[in-house]
């Protein structure tokens, strides 16, 4: 897909579509599930809860975080492609991540989880034919075809593993 074919780009989209160059949804989607399953448990459990620094985010809690906006963003895709009517209203992914028990879950836990809700976001947008994925969804603050929803959900995975290998993954080599 290519920005010009958004009516008002949100300024987001710019780094979704750099993410996922090169990609149709279908291919992206199922890249990032196969990037899931390359996932080192061990590394990540070792890890354990550690962060780079003060306030930031656990990986349970980023996948936590994944896992969360990847139902948001189908619940949206679906109000769209059934032309339900409403407009989708945010959310504030810190009270989320605040009010998460992700720290108590297992690493293998929270990717069996996000891998499960890959396949079904992979499954709901091959449901969708040329028509719904064309569908120009407005929401509080911009609008954006239906097929980007399926590429942000790619692009948000891609853009937190990025955060996971370069600023996580450090702190076992301080051990």
């Amino acid at each position: 897909m290519k920005t010009s074919e958004t009516k008002k780009n949100p300024e987001f989209l710019e780094n979704v579509y750099e993410l996922t160059a090169g990609l149709e949804l279908l291919p992206a989607l199922k890249l990032s599930l196969s990037e899931i399953d390359k996932l080192d448990v061990d590394q990540l459990e070792t890890l354990g809860l550690r962060t780079y620094e003060k306030d930031k985010w656990t990986v349970n809690k980023i996948f936590q975080h994944l896992i969360d906006w990847e139902r948001i963003w189908s619940f949206r895709a679906i109000i769209f492609a059934r032309d339900e009517g409403t407009t989708p209203v945010a959310h504030d992914q810190e009270i989320m991540s605040k009010n998460s028990n992700a720290d108590e879950l297992s690493i293998q836990h929270l990717i069996n989880e996000l891998r499960v809700v890959r396949q079904s976001s992979i499954l709901m947008f091959e449901s969708f034919n040329k028509k719904i994925l064309d569908t120009n969804c407005e929401f509080f603050e911009y609008e954006m075809p239906l097929s980007a929803i399926g590429f942000t959900i790619a692009a948000h995975q891609i853009h937190h593993f990025n955060i996971i290998k370069d600023r996580y993954i450090p702190l076992l080599d301080k051990d």
